[in-house]
């Protein structure tokens, strides 16, 4: 396609086209250094590094999501793959933070309940065979917000300089974040209903 992406003109890259692009590849990347945080801030109790690690790996949501619509390199597995690896890398790195206690425990329960209630919800509606339901503009938008402020609520506790810029910079991105991403939630409920409903009109043994 020339200047029109594949999001912008309404397909996704399918099959095997549909899985070796670059953006799945930062995916798998990402997923793959959640380990690498775990050893940093567990083992070794470097938050400086833990922090910045995760800062870097919440930055990789924005640039994939980019060279997908920028080259045409939106995938369905893509869309399954993206906000997959950003709920792990979310709930993995909340939990740890929070037992390191670098960071407010009703914040970390706000956006971890919340996480996995869309986590569930989505793997039920998998299981029964409803429709994928993609993830909303304003989910991405509260996604990547706290993104950044969980990596800053830890470099707020650590040895970084100007912590309490950190910390400044945690709130500035965590309270937006965590209220985009509730509402964005709600906004997922009657598409879930209306998915629910189509699937149940479907043909009993229908697949498509």
């Amino acid at each position: 396609m020339d200047s029109e992406t594949a999001e912008d003109s309404g397909t996704s890259l399918t099959g095997w086209p549909g899985v070796w692009t670059l953006p799945n590849l930062i995916t798998v990347v990402r997923l793959g250094c959640i380990p690498w945080f775990l050893w940093l801030l567990v083992s070794q109790e470097n938050r400086t590094a833990a922090a910045l690690l995760l800062g870097a790996l919440g930055a990789t949501d924005w640039v994939d999501g980019w060279i997908a619509r920028r080259f045409g390199q939106v995938s369905e597995i893509g869309k399954v793959l993206d906000p997959t690896a950003d709920r792990l890398l979310l709930v993995v790195a909340l939990t740890a933070i929070v037992a390191d206690g670098s960071i407010p425990i009703w914040f970390a329960v706000a956006a971890l309940v919340r996480e996995m209630l869309i986590g569930l919800i989505a793997l039920a509606l998998l299981l029964i065979g409803v429709r994928r339901i993609d993830v909303t503009w304003w989910g991405k938008t509260g996604t990547f917000a706290l993104l950044w402020a969980v990596p800053c609520f830890l470099a707020g506790q650590s040895t970084i300089v100007a912590g309490w810029a950190f910390e400044a910079a945690a709130w500035i991105f965590g309270i937006p974040g965590l209220a985009i991403s509730w509402i964005a939630a709600m906004g997922y409920v009657p598409v879930a209903r209306s998915a629910v409903r189509e699937w149940r009109k479907r043909p009993q043994g229908s697949s498509s």
